[in-house]
């Protein structure tokens, strides 16, 4: 019988943890492989600079081992056979996923991470800096009317 491989990318687990739960009764009857891939955030330029490798690769290691911690028992029930494999991702996914396509064979890929929110563009005049200006304005006319 041909398992069903699915590589899993999580970054936050109250994120993901609906999807995983959703997926795992959806296909606990194929006896699927999961391969949870921890893709961890970015650490600053700032705080790379005052961490040593051996510092931020432990970090790396304990923040994947909370977030498997969480998820992998959503994947793991006892009525169901599935496989789970965690993984901590140390290069580039899609070089990540060329190496995992090679030793699984066909793979399903989720990406379970949170969604990136875009920030908005600076703005010269917003609301607070609208009001600060009128105020400043207000402030400077009272200034002259009273002298």
């Amino acid at each position: 019988m041909n398992r069903t491989t699915f590589i899993v990318y999580v970054d936050d687990a109250s994120h993901a943890l609906p999807l995983l739960t959703s997926l795992a009764t959806s296909f606990e009857a194929t006896n699927p492989r999961w391969l949870l891939v921890a893709c961890a955030p970015r650490i600053t330029h700032r705080a790379s600079k005052w961490a040593s490798h051996r510092s931020r690769e432990n970090w790396r290691n304990q923040w994947a081992d909370k977030l498997f911690a969480q998820l992998a028992p959503s994947l793991q029930r006892p009525e169901a056979q599935a496989d789970v494999t965690q993984l901590l991702a140390r290069q580039p996914l899609p070089e990540l996923l060329a190496e995992l396509q090679q030793t699984y064979g066909q793979v399903q890929v989720v990406d379970a991470r949170r969604p990136k929110r875009e920030e908005p563009a600076p703005q010269r005049w917003g609301p607070s800096g609208l009001i600060a200006g009128i105020g400043s304005l207000l402030a400077w006319t009272l200034g002259e009317a009273i002298a």
